[in-house]
């Protein structure tokens, strides 16, 4: 599992992150399928995703849930290496992925050995506990799938409120520690443990940030993608 913020949406002229999820899946020509539920399926999301990806060496799809590609939406899914997950609103992706169970197929899909990915939403799903905009006027807790332990608070670096609106939470007992990755950056999990946390830019970072008795960060080593 890749979980973090940057990529082809945020970075279109910086693969180094891309290229490195397209290498995880071990395959010579992947079959990569991205979700964005999250932005209600913007074309222009989608269109970004392949105008990337088409030039890549894998085979990429996308799965709709306002205009889904096939009735049989496990098999689609589970027939993929990589599922790719766009930002977005969270609250809104993980109420119609339970509606339409993806919450379930996604479940199995990891069970399975494929590599589930994704930016923003698509980092802060797949935790206990994400910090999200979804409602509009302020940074505030969400409960997520579960899959992985803990919280996780994506653009960091990137977004002014990000930081202090963690810390005010972890203060408040209001959310459960967790990591936190700055723009660029890419947390790599096996199961749950992490495995690697990889950028692509020299100065992005990732941290476990947690209270006791304070709210404290532990920096955690990154390893830059480019040369």
């Amino acid at each position: 599992m890749m979980a973090g913020g940057g990529w082809f949406s945020m970075e279109p002229e910086n693969p180094l992150l891309d290229e490195y999820i397209l290498r995880q899946s071990g395959k010579k020509n992947p079959k990569i399928c991205y979700i964005p539920t999250a932005t209600g399926d913007s074309e222009v999301c989608i269109q970004w995703f392949y105008d990337f990806f088409k030039k890549q060496k894998c085979n990429p799809s996308h799965l709709s849930l306002f205009k889904p590609p096939t009735r049989d939406i496990e098999g689609f899914i589970l027939d993929k290496d990589i599922i790719y997950v766009g930002g977005g609103n969270t609250k809104n992706l993980l109420a119609l992925w339970k509606e339409w169970g993806l919450d379930s197929i996604l479940r199995k899909a990891w069970n399975q050995g494929i590599l589930l990915a994704g930016i923003s939403a698509g980092s802060i799903c797949w935790f206990e506990e994400g910090v999200t905009d979804s409602y509009g006027d302020k940074l505030e807790p969400l409960t997520c799938l579960g899959f992985l332990k803990g919280s996780n608070c994506p653009h960091y670096d990137g977004e002014a409120e990000r930081r202090p609106a963690y810390h005010e939470l972890l203060a408040a007992g209001k959310i459960k520690p967790g990591i936190a990755a700055d723009d660029g950056v890419a947390i790599h999990y096996i199961e749950e443990e992490v495995s690697r946390i990889v950028s692509s830019s020299r100065d992005a970072r990732a941290y476990k940030v947690y209270f006791d008795k304070e709210v404290k960060e532990t920096e955690l080593e990154t390893e830059y993608l480019g040369s």
